[in-house]
């Protein structure tokens, strides 16, 4: 999926160590972690957890800034705090949207009823933030999308995997029908490799245990490749 005589090398940097005991400190070390990658001049691809993995990721950019931050997911992640917590998984988007390095927010794929409350919509509006449903997505389809993008901006993508229907990835914790089709998915990672440069992504929400014949697995692995193909084409 490469071009051919590709000079990019894809490196296993291994996990982030965390407790469940220690939600700060995890915070912490994710940010350390993807700062250093930034620093040895990689692309940082960022696998697993929940959708609050974004906050310390995106964190480590404060200083390569200003980012347009592209969100593919079921759900919009706008609300202030649950249960005082204000860095949790619902609270990703609002989180990355107050971060001065983010210039620009769009998300895509909304359609998880009760995912947010009638305020946090209209939070994430006034913000400016773009929302983009899956039906309006498959209505309009994805070069319209792509279209939309501001071409040669620094680009971050949060791909939560329950932006995907439910038939192409089972593997989430949120399941909701109507997602984004496995071409859908593809389609957006490669159109977004030729507008922007790709800053990182981070693959969130896949819950491994819950898989069917590691389907999911092999749908994120492939939108990886898809990823990764589309930023050594560009380059």
């Amino acid at each position: 999926m490469l071009a051919p005589g590709s000079g990019l090398r894809i490196v296993d940097a291994g996990d982030v160590p965390g407790s469940p005991e220690d939600g700060a400190g995890n915070s912490e070390r994710a940010e350390a972690a993807v700062r250093r990658l930034l620093a040895a001049g990689s692309v940082p691809i960022i696998f697993g957890g929940d959708d609050s993995i974004p906050i310390p990721a995106l964190r480590a950019y404060a200083e390569r800034g200003p980012l347009l931050v592209l969100q593919v997911d079921a759900h919009l992640d706008y609300r202030d705090e649950v249960a005082g917590v204000r860095e949790g998984y619902s609270s990703t988007m609002r989180r990355v949207s107050e971060m001065e390095h983010v210039g620009r927010v769009m998300q895509v794929g909304l359609r998880g009823v009760g995912s947010a409350r009638p305020s946090d919509v209209a939070d994430a509006r006034a913000n400016g933030n773009q929302l983009v449903t899956a039906r309006e997505l498959r209505e309009r389809r994805v070069p319209w999308l792509l279209e939309a993008l501001p071409s040669d901006a620094s680009a971050f993508i949060v791909f939560d995997v329950d932006a995907l229907d439910p038939a192409v990835a089972p593997a989430v914790s949120g399941l909701s029908p109507g997602g984004l089709t496995y071409e859908e998915a593809a389609e957006l990672l490669a159109g977004i490799c030729s507008r922007c440069s790709i800053a990182g992504a981070a693959f969130t929400e896949m819950v491994p245990a819950l898989d069917v014949n590691e389907l999911s697995a092999l749908v994120v692995v492939r939108l990886v490749m898809r990823l990764l193909a589309g930023i050594d084409r560009a380059r």
